[in-house]
Order: structure tokens, then sequence, then C-alpha cells
């Protein structure tokens, strides 16, 4: 059918409106009505609730109109990004899953309507010579577009101001899917020593929700104008929405004052904080508190810093256990760097600063700075005090991408550094082999202090009162982290035995038992009820793994680790039963 469009510019309605012709939509629509009407022709008149577009600027009801438009062909140009992405990988989307969304966007791509009707951006370089539909020729400039015309049309007569350029301009992504090239110069000059030294790029970083309109049509562009890929990887990061799950923008007004927020909490805070709670594509609900849990980690890390420096320094001999602290922090250092960077290699930058986070908030500042912190109002030997601020610096190291500011300003009053010095042009801690056991050691320590830093809370034993620790030991474990136990739980003595202490407080990691006596103190009912839950807890558990091992198609079909893994649990849960029991007897 042939398409009639009934309306002027200005939304009055033009010839094809025959006699309301001139006049304004809405006066049309109620005279049109009242004309239907007087000549019979109105049978029914109901409520009827439409939905009406308005402009987000100005408020005016937007009307449907038949208007041309310029159309840039687009299945062949996208084979070349669709191969990028999905067949060769020369493209890497992180994370992997939006490829498929990719894929649906590429696989079904229509012609790109590249036109949009504004007063404003590129011009169409489109120019017309006469009324008829083909009557229009697309050249670079009017002198160009005048040499064609008069070629196409055959009237050699025509000058310059016989031309009109369309007036409609560019969508502004028709701009956009040029920038990996144009930053360079790279259209005017294709062959410039800036684009050929940066092109391509390594990575590109940007929000889901343009992965269509910006970065696959500047992959498309990449090899229609270069034959090439403009970037290597492609990190989508999540969005960050207001509480009621709306993306930000400026015209909804929902954006939070960052310069405010800055203000409130630091600048590297925000960032952390948001960071933290944003893995790579999952959106984020913003809530202030996020910049709050920021904040609380910058704390940390400059109270640490005053701690460090607010100590007076000695020669002398090292204790045994900062020693043994700090060999175990570089070689947990050592793990967590290279955990780091295994999740910046897959662009996992959030899980990467966890990894920071938990090494300098647990390890750091609650275990090493504990360790070899010397008592109160006594020095500490200067070897220490240098390793410390060694083992500082490479922290801050870490954290500098994420804390910029913090990160420098500490790392400045460490020691008075020139410029070629700066944290931000320092090198990267190399990776070195380090010492898998003497970290699995730790932990087991760190679990015997948990046991004493429990008894001590719930029988409210103060630090300061020393006490004694006997272990039956059903499975070895190291003595050379004992001087750590004992700093760090006030224990004058840890003393192998071979049978149960009587009347004492006890609790268990893994199969091995320990003891504190603590005859004056103890509730022996309480004591009792306390382990006979835990036995009734450690059977159950027991009975779960049992049933699962004893499950076939489980150990048939599950992996050999996962089933070890699972065997490992029964074992341990017997023992642990035994110990319980034991314990029972004891102080029965």
């Amino acid at each position: 059918l042939e398409t009639i469009d009934i309306f002027n510019e200005d939304a009055s309605l033009n010839s094809f409106g025959l006699h309301y012709e001139g006049k304004d939509r809405f006066e049309v629509r109620k005279e049109i009505s009242k004309e239907l009407k007087e000549k019979g022709f109105l049978t029914k008149v109901e409520p009827y609730t439409n939905k009406v577009g308005t402009s987000e600027r100005t408020g005016a009801v937007i009307e449907p109109r038949l208007s041309d438009q310029w159309f840039l062909k687009m299945e062949d140009l996208a084979k070349p990004a669709i191969d990028a992405v999905l067949e060769n990988g020369e493209v890497r989307l992180f994370p992997k899953k939006f490829e498929n969304t990719y894929r649906h966007w590429m696989e079904n791509i229509r012609d790109w309507n590249i036109s949009r009707q504004l007063w404003w951006g590129q011009r169409i370089p489109a120019y017309y010579y006469g009324d008829g539909e083909n009557d229009f020729v697309v050249a670079e400039t009017s002198e160009a577009a005048l040499i064609k015309a008069k070629q196409k049309s055959g009237k050699d007569y025509l000058v310059v101001s016989d031309l009109s350029q369309d007036e409609d301009v560019l969508d502004t992504w028709f701009s956009s899917w040029l920038w990996p090239i144009s930053v360079f110069g790279g259209i005017l000059e294709p062959e410039n020593e800036e684009v050929s030294y940066y092109y391509p790029t390594s990575d590109l970083v940007t929000g889901p929700d343009i992965l269509f309109f910006w970065v696959a049509r500047m992959i498309v562009a990449g090899y229609e104008f270069r034959d090439e890929r403009p970037f290597n990887n492609v990190y989508l990061t999540g969005l960050v929405r207001d509480k009621m799950g709306r993306k930000m923008s400026k015209s909804l007004g929902n954006s939070p004052d960052a310069l405010a927020l800055m203000k409130d909490y630091g600048a590297d805070a925000v960032r952390v904080g948001l960071l933290l709670s944003s893995a790579a594509g999952n959106d984020l609900l913003f809530d202030e508190s996020l910049c709050q849990q920021g904040k609380n980690f910058a704390n940390k890390i400059w109270n640490a810093f005053r701690l460090v420096k607010g100590w007076e320094v000695v020669d002398g001999s090292q204790a045994e256990a900062a020693k043994m602290g700090l060999s175990w922090y570089n070689a947990r250092f050592q793990e967590v760097l290279l955990e780091i960077e295994d999740h910046f290699d897959k662009y996992r930058i959030s899980d990467a600063l966890m990894a920071i986070y938990k090494l300098v908030w647990d390890d750091f500042c609650s275990w090493l700075l504990e360790i070899v912190k010397p008592a109160y109002q006594k020095p500490i030997d200067r070897t220490t005090y240098t390793e410390i601020l060694t083992i500082f610096e490479k922290n801050l190291k870490l954290l500098h991408p994420f804390m910029p500011f913090l990160s420098e300003e500490i790392w400045q009053r460490i020691a008075e550094r020139k410029p070629d010095q700066a944290l931000i042009v320092s090198k990267w801690p190399l990776k070195e082999a380090f010492n898998s056991t003497l970290i699995e050691e730790f932990s087991f320590a760190k679990e015997v202090i948990g046991g004493v830093r429990n008894i001590r809370k719930e029988k409210n034993i103060p630090f300061k009162e020393t006490l004694e620790l006997f272990l039956l030991n059903k499975e070895a474990t190291p003595n050379n982290l004992n001087v750590v136990i004992k700093k760090l739980t006030n224990i004058s003595t840890i003393k192998e035995t071979q049978e149960s202490i009587p009347a004492s407080l006890t609790f268990r990691i893994k199969s091995n038992e320990y003891f504190i006596p603590a005859l004056e103190t103890l509730d022996v009912a309480s004591e009792v009820k306390k382990i006979e839950e835990e036995l009734s807890y450690t059977r159950g558990f027991l009975n779960s793994v049992n049933k699962k091992l004893a499950n076939e198609r489980f150990v048939a079909n599950a992996p050999e680790k996962v089933v070890s893994i699972e065997q490992k649990k029964a074992a341990d849960a017997q023992a642990k039963i035994a110990t319980l029991e034991q314990s029972l007897l004891n102080l029965k």
C-alpha cells in the first residue's frame, strides 16, 4: 500500500489532511470527532487508556511520523567482527558470558539507521539537486558533490548554490565507532606514527549496556578501515544502579554527588568500597555504606602505619616469634601475589582487590603486627622494624592500583624519596619461591590460638593471666610455631601429654585435644553439656558423610579428589568423636 504522511514537521496537517490542512493535530482530533457525529458516522464513544510518549526535555507529546532516513548496510560489515570474537578469539570479552549477548546482536544484525533529526552534529554528506526520489549524490564536499551531480543528471549548468545538503546529522555512535582510530588521527592520516605505534590498543573498559552500540561497532570499524581489531580485550564492568534498580543517569538525576562522597569518605575509600562489591559484569545497587567500608579499610591501613612508626627502635637480637611471623608472612605474601596476578590475568578485578584486602587486613594487621609488636612501652629490635617496613612497602605496591592517594602518601612518609622513587613508578613485586608447608602449619597454629582465645572469652579469663597448655597429640603437629602461640595467647608452656588432664578446659583442633588446667574456674556440668552437644553434631555430620560414601553412583562418578576429601572428612570426624567421648569420661 502507498504510505501517506498527513503531518507537516510542526505536527499540523498537510494537504493529505483535506479540509483540515494547516490545523494543529490536537484541534483536529476534536473537530473530526464532532464532524463524524454530525454526519451520523459515529456509533460509539468509550474511554481508552493509551501510552503516550513525551519528550524528556520539553514534555511535548511525541507523534510517530513517516520520514526518509539513511541506513548503513551491516550484514557484510559484521562478518569479520563476528569471527574476531566468536571464532578466532582475536578480541576477548570478560566476563565470557557476554559472548552470548554479542552473538545475538551480531548474528541478527539489522541495517543501522545513521540519520538523526537534530540541529547539532555532523551533517549527512548527501546533496540534493532536484525534487526526484533519486536526485541526490553523496560526497565529502559541496564541490565534489557538484561534479557528481552534473555527471548523474547531465545538467552541466548546475552550480553549488543549486545543491542543498541534507539537514539530518549522523548518529552519535557513528562518530564513536571510529574512536580507537580517530583518537590517533588514523582516519585522515592512516599511516601516521601514532596510529601505527598504538593501534590496536590493549584493553577497553566499559559497561555491558553499550556492548552492541559502541563495542561491536568499533570492532566492525576496525576491520573495515584498518583491516585489524581495535583492541585485544574488553572488560565489561557492572552498572552502578540506585536503590530502585534504575541505571544512574543525568536525566533521572539519581546519581550521588561524587565530590561530596570523596569529601566525606575520601577518593580511595569510594573506589575501594564500590569495587569490593562489584564483580565484573554484575550490577551494583549503590549504598553509601559501601563507601564507609572503603573508609574503614583506609583507616585500618593508616592506623597500622601510625602504629609501626610509633615504635621505639633499638639495636638487639630478633625475637623468635617475630622471626617466625615474618617468615610466614613473606610466604603468605607470595602465595597471595600468585592469586592476585591470576585474577588480573582473567580480569577479575574485584577478586584481586578482595585478595589484597584480606592479606592486609587479616594477615598483616591482625596477625603479623600482633606477633612482632613489642610489649607495652618496650622497644622493637632494628632488624624486625626494618623488615616490617619492607613488607609494608610491598603491601603498598599491591594497594596502589586501587588506593593511589593513600598508598603514595604513606610511601612518601616511610622514607624520604626523590620523584623518580615515587610509588607510582616503582616496580611491581617479583614472584619468588615460597614455603607452602609453613603456611599450612601457621593455619593450624591460628586455630590453636583461636581455641585458647575462645576459652578466655567464654570463661572471662583476662589476657594478663598466664595459662598452661597441654596437648594430647593424635595428629602430628609442628612445634616450631609454639613461640607464636605463646605470645598471642599468654601461654607460659605448651607440653605434650599421653592422657587427658582432669578438671581442665578443653578444645579440639582436628583430632588433637588441648587442655588448660583451671580447676577453680571449671563448671563441670556446663562443660559436659557443651561436649555432648558437639558430640551430637559431629555424629550427625559423620552420618551424612558416610551416606554419601555409601552411594555407589557418587563414588563411581565423582572425581577421585572429591571422594578423597569426603573420606578425609569421615576420618577426621571419627577421630574427633573418639576424643570427645574420652573428654566426657574424664569429666564424669
